[in-house]
């Protein structure tokens, strides 16, 4: 049952940047043709399951990549980038990635990795028109029965027409040999796709310090380079090692518009605002930040990053976008678009402390979860807003940690969002629309038999074209929590 009272229906933060927002011309948030759109209803025309795993027991598993394209759409064709663990293998690298195609005939596996073994899920990218399917690997280069160790980021190219064919692989040509730049198991990547000039880019985790990115164009010309992590301030405490000064950013999303690159992700830090090192000594009581809350609970800042041409300028210093640093709670990131008008859409979820940190530490505040928008340009946030928020203690429904967009023809912006009866499991998947101004419409309940706990779309991130089709990929309510499922949902 919808709750009109966590629902928002404008913005309720960053009231600076609002006042910005009424006097910018019609059309600078949001989508070119909210006002005139015809209203929606949705249609469900697919639930299934497609294929179940056991689990690793890695760290990661088929949903870790959480802001990289897992599902693309191709005219009337799926292909879904699934996940194998490899029984006789020990972990790190205990697992392959497996291709499947839905067309008329339903899901059909099309092949596995018959030499790789590797840790995480693996995101693919459509470039439609020239029948390239693109998917990012990172094979370990280690003996069988080895924890962890070095690997070998690569890039996979299959062709649609023949997705049983083994792919193409190409390299990115480092400087030097790739044991000098840390390659490991632990990638954090992203991966995204411009399917207007075919384009694909990568971004892989290396250490605590930075992340390794490359770009391979059609030719197969490459280019590559580094981004940053985000640097301490005065007042921050790294959540992992107490003497380390650089945050990394992980669990976000990157967009690739020709040379352009657009990238979010999240920063972990020990402490909040007005608790230093003496008042984290006594909450932790020996322990780090993350062995006592985990990495996620850790996460406090939403940050973003751009370059215009990433083989020619650098990438922007980082963007605090959003922060929890105020309330001692912690975030994640949700999803990203880069519209036609080159405004970045950003999306996040905001939650309250951990439960076992003493009162006298928090602000005397509720505990709140939110879904939070926010709109960058040029880079500079010009319009923040809260989409959905509940207090846990009221037993308000409160919103999931993934919010993702849906575009739709014409370039019209929604953004589906999980909603649960307090800690509960989810209830129901909704969609709102984002009109010119960055407001939102009432929300709609997708009429699903079963909603899905944290969905993955199939996004133009990933070379989707914008449709009326929205696909749906996941975990779905009340089904084995190793099975991944699949819902079409036409919005007509």
């Amino acid at each position: 049952m919808l709750s009109r009272r966590v629902f928002l229906k404008g913005s309720v933060m960053g009231l600076g940047a609002l006042a910005l927002e009424s006097r910018t011309p019609s059309g600078m948030f949001g989508t070119a043709h909210a006002d005139n759109s015809p209203a929606i209803n949705p249609a469900v025309e697919v639930e299934e399951d497609i294929y179940s795993y056991e689990p690793p027991d890695n760290g990661a598993g088929p949903l870790w990549g959480m802001g990289a394209p897992m599902i693309v759409r191709d005219g009337e064709t799926l292909f879904m980038s699934g996940l194998e663990t490899l029984p006789d293998e020990e972990p790190l690298h205990n697992v392959r990635w497996k291709l499947y195609k839905r067309d008329a005939n339903g899901w059909e596996l099309q092949q596995a990795d018959e030499e790789g073994r590797t840790r995480e899920p693996c995101p693919i990218g459509i470039i439609p028109g020239e029948g390239r399917l693109m998917l990012s690997a990172n094979p370990t280069l280690t003996e069988p029965g080895e924890h962890a160790g070095p690997a070998e980021p690569q890039l996979l190219e299959f062709d649609v027409n023949e997705p049983r064919t083994p792919p193409a692989s190409h390299v990115p040509p480092w400087d030097s040999d790739h044991d000098d730049y840390g390659f490991s198991e632990h990638t954090y990547r992203h991966f995204a796709v411009d399917p207007e000039t075919g384009g694909s880019f990568m971004l892989n985790q290396i250490g605590w310090s930075h992340r390794m990115w490359a770009l391979h164009e059609p030719g197969g010309a490459w280019s590559w380079g580094r981004l940053d992590n985000v640097p301490s301030e005065d007042r921050h405490m790294h959540a992992y090692r107490p003497d380390y000064h650089v945050h990394r950013v992980n669990y976000g999303s990157s967009v690739l518009k020709g040379r352009a690159v657009h990238v979010t992700g999240r920063a972990s830090y020990a402490n909040w605002d007005g608790v230093g090192e003496e008042e984290m000594a006594e909450i932790l009581d020996g322990e780090t930040a993350r062995s006592r809350w985990g990495s996620t609970r850790c996460a406090r800042r939403m940050v973003y990053a751009w370059t215009p041409d990433v083989t020619s300028e650098p990438f922007s210093e980082w963007i605090e976008v959003g922060t929890t640093m105020p309330t001692g709670g912690w975030l994640n990131p949700g999803d990203l678009w880069a519209g036609p008008d080159d405004r970045i859409h950003i999306l996040w979820y905001e939650a309250p402390p951990p439960a076992d940190v003493p009162e006298q530490f928090l602000p005397d505040e509720p505990r709140l979860h939110s879904a939070k928008y926010a709109v960058v340009r040029d880079g500079e946030v010009v319009h923040r807003a809260t989409l959905i928020e509940g207090v846990e203690e009221d037993g308000d429904e409160l919103p999931g940690m993934l919010p993702r967009f849906h575009i739709g023809p014409d370039n019209r912006l929604f953004v589906l969002y999980t909603v649960s009866e307090g800690s509960g499991p989810v209830t129901e998947n909704r969609l709102v629309e984002v009109d010119e101004q960055g407001a939102f419409s009432d929300p709609i309940v997708l009429p699903l038999q079963s909603p899905f706990s944290r969905p993955f779309t199939a996004t133009p991130r990933g070379g989707t074209t914008p449709s009326d089709v929205l696909d749906l990929f996941g975990i779905r309510v009340g089904s084995p929590s190793n099975t991944l499922s699949y819902a079409r949902v036409r919005l007509a």
